[in-house]
């Protein structure tokens, strides 16, 4: 080797020594925070139902890719990402959730439509297909149901409210997102009430959504004529649904074994599960929504 190659040698070593220093002391990026893509809050009008608060989440690498994207729309969207819920303080940070799950590669990429309620959040969350008839004046054998309710008759607006969600807002978010637009890639998510009303809109539009995952939902509300009704209306897509056995959602076995009953086999396209100990809260929900999550957008 003659001195000039020689000292061409030491000199490459001493530059890549240098860049391998430079790189250990780099330190490294932080990883995005899920909040970053949290998109400006929009008042959505309606001519069916009252204005409300409508946010999008767009997963991570939304802004880099060119491709089309599943859409989850959920039910009180004041809950679902880092804002404190007026109930009960707690959130289910939803979005931070589903990062996690993309990242680790368990979940398809997916925007998130957080839809705010509002006031008459019973009578909009009802399905109103499953509310019983005007009881007769007078009837000594009927009994009106609606006396145990905490909303008034005139107040249900569940058909209404899934009219907004499928004529108006839906169509919205496919004009300014890139989105996935069938039934397979349009799903629902909610709890309690949401839970109903996400089934609810399985039943009513099996050709606009397609998989809905319903948390601790409102079977007893009104002694069940919810379940009464769903026994007979089975929606054909793909459901989740979950209870724990505290506090409010203690009551909701008998009811969900019911449904499940009445479903059958349907394979992975059913889904019902108990959480021992788990109660009726934003928190607990928060604690397990990585599985509705999982079954809404993962495996396939």
């Amino acid at each position: 080797m003659t001195a000039a190659a020689g000292a061409l040698s030491m000199h490459g070593m001493i530059r890549l020594l240098a860049a391998l220093l430079a790189l250990i002391a780099t330190p490294a990026l932080a990883a995005a925070d899920p909040a970053d893509g949290l998109q400006p809050k929009f008042t959505a009008t309606s001519k069916f139902v009252p204005a409300r608060t409508v946010q999008v989440w767009l997963p991570p690498d939304y802004a880099r890719s060119k491709r089309r994207y599943p859409v989850i729309y959920l039910h009180d969207g004041q809950n679902v990402y880092d804002d404190p819920s007026p109930w009960s303080g707690k959130s289910w940070a939803v979005h931070r959730a589903l990062a996690k799950l993309i990242a680790e590669r368990k979940a398809r990429a997916s925007i998130l439509v957080a839809v705010w309620s509002n006031d008459n959040r019973i009578g909009e969350y009802m399905p109103q297909a499953a509310v019983p008839p005007v009881v007769t004046p007078g009837d000594p054998k009927a009994t009106d149901l609606f006396k145990t309710l905490p909303v008034e008759r005139a107040k249900i607006a569940g058909d209404a409210y899934l009219r907004f969600l499928v004529t108006e807002l839906k169509p919205l978010i496919d004009q300014q997102y890139r989105t996935l637009r069938g039934p397979r890639d349009t799903m629902l998510m909610g709890s309690s009430m949401g839970g109903l009303i996400s089934a609810y809109a399985l039943a009513r539009y099996p050709t606009i959504f397609g998989a809905a995952a319903c948390l601790s939902t409102a079977w007893p509300i009104g002694d069940g004529f919810t379940e009464r009704w769903f026994e007979a209306h089975l929606p054909n897509g793909r459901l989740y649904f979950d209870y724990g056995t505290g506090t409010n959602d203690g009551s909701i076995a008998p009811y969900q074994s019911r449904i499940d009953a009445a479903a059958g086999n349907r394979g992975g396209r059913w889904v019902s599960r108990a959480f021992a100990g788990a109660e009726h809260s934003e928190r607990a929900w928060a604690a397990r929504v990585d599985i509705p999550l999982t079954f809404l957008l993962g495996g396939r």
